[in-house]
């Protein structure tokens, strides 16, 4: 298996229905198509030998129903199904939609929290900080569901589909805007920045999901090649990686991303392992760091929540052997496996459209650390403050990290400002989009 195929997937929760957040439904809905995905799942599953015996196809009303009635439950909250062409779009960051996310501060007003710079958002001058006071002619609080989640009704990702939004700005003015969702590319930096810090140069790095640029051989992205050259070129000391609203994606760029990490000392030392079901031993891959590029870090505090998983997880993972590594924000989701798409090895699966992504593999880093399914915790617990844009110091998990690296400490105020949020973005997806979440 190539690595570029390679992918880590978020949990799925599902708490809706017919919105947004939903896959694209694949068909036929047939038998031969379940028995396929039987198949399927007895030769790749990590979890092979814990299948229940075959059920029944036609017992079931959906490839989706059945799929869910054979998973492993008590760990996988993972595999999916999807269409081969929104799994190759997702992955090169080819979207449809209004292209932003948004989520709760501890008032529970809801803002937006990134918006894509192509997307009709974007192209609105959407920013984040903007708080969203209704929906549709509705107030927010119209949309909160008996289980106290959020539906919002947007509508599915289709081009065409008109919302209308009214914001209050920073500034304490109101606008309504009206915004139609189209195709559009989405960029995966969402701001990078340098902050003199003392004596120290630290970098800060906004990143939202691990796409690769389309065409590029192997497979990674030129917005990470990009990024890093910025930071050499400022002789940064230290950086600030904010991944608190990143799914996951290419573990091909994760690898890149590691690669520009990762000290010249260890430069060529273990990155990670692999480990598939007892019928594939010969997919099992060990993969070393291959150093790129001249920063050389004291420090990396991650900015980490929730919405923080799989491929970003792999990347904490990865270097915590190796690097000075503190997290701040909230835990991690714990997503410690991983997938690749099985259509082509499975031609009903092809001939039908019918993209089947079970875990295939667990990965461990150099210390063998593999089990993080609770995620990992961060040593200072911060609430999000999406009020601020990227880049202000009055961001309170920005701030942490800014204290910590000047200090080696952070002050009462700022952890007295934690909070669990009741609602946040990715539980309003499933599947292959809650890996990659946007409305």
């Amino acid at each position: 298996m190539k690595s570029k195929l390679w992918l880590f997937s978020l949990i799925c929760i599902g708490l809706f229905s017919c919105n947004p957040g939903d896959d694209p439904i694949p068909n036929p809905q047939g038998e031969l198509v379940r028995d396929a995905i039987y198949d399927a799942m007895e030769e790749w599953y990590y979890w092979n030998q814990d299948l229940p015996v075959k059920p029944t196809v036609t017992d079931f009303d959906s490839n989706e129903e059945f799929l869910e009635a054979i998973k492993f439950k008590p760990l996988d909250r993972f595999s999916y199904l999807t269409t081969q062409e929104a799994f190759n779009n997702a992955f090169v960051g080819r979207n449809a939609g209004h292209g932003f996310g948004f989520g709760f501060d501890g008032e529970d007003r809801l803002y937006l929290t990134f918006v894509f710079q192509e997307a009709p958002a974007g192209k609105d001058g959407w920013e984040r900080g903007w708080e969203i006071v209704e929906i549709n002619g509705k107030p927010i609080s119209n949309y909160k569901t008996n289980t106290g989640a959020y539906d919002f009704k947007l509508g599915p990702a289709d081009p065409g589909i008109t919302n209308t939004f009214t914001f209050k700005l920073p500034d304490g003015t109101t606008t309504t805007r009206s915004n139609t969702k189209a195709e559009y590319q989405s960029n995966s930096v969402l701001y990078k920045n340098v902050f003199d810090v003392g004596e120290k140069k630290v970098g800060y790095w906004v990143y939202n999901s691990f796409k690769a640029t389309e065409g590029l051989n192997p497979t990674r992205s030129q917005e990470v090649q990009d990024s890093f050259e910025y930071f050499e070129s400022q002789n940064i000391s230290d950086l600030i990686i904010d991944l608190r609203y990143n799914g996951g994606g290419s573990v091909a760029v994760a690898e890149q991303i590691n690669n520009y990490l990762i000290n010249s000392s260890n430069g060529s030392k273990l990155m990670y392992t692999n480990k598939l079901n007892y019928l594939k031993p010969n997919y099992e891959k060990s993969v070393n760091f291959r150093k790129t590029g001249g920063i050389n870090l004291n420090q990396i505090v991650f900015i980490t929540s929730r919405g923080t998983a799989s491929a970003s997880e792999l990347i904490i993972n990865s270097l915590d052997p190796y690097l000075d590594i503190i997290l701040v924000g909230d835990k991690t989701y714990g997503k410690p496996v991983g997938s690749f798409p099985l259509s082509s090895y499975f031609p009903i699966l092809k001939e039908n459209d019918v993209e089947l992504v079970p875990i295939t593999f667990a990965t461990a880093n150099a210390q063998g650390k593999a089990e993080y399914f609770d995620g990992f915790p961060a040593e200072f617990l911060v609430g999000d403050s999406p009020q601020f844009n990227w880049g202000n110091e009055n961001d309170l998990r920005l701030a942490t990290a800014l204290q910590y690296l000047q200090n080696g400490t952070v002050s009462g105020r700022l952890m007295n400002s934690y909070f669990k949020p009741k609602w946040e973005m990715i539980d309003a997806f499933t599947g292959l989009r809650k890996e990659f979440p946007a409305f």
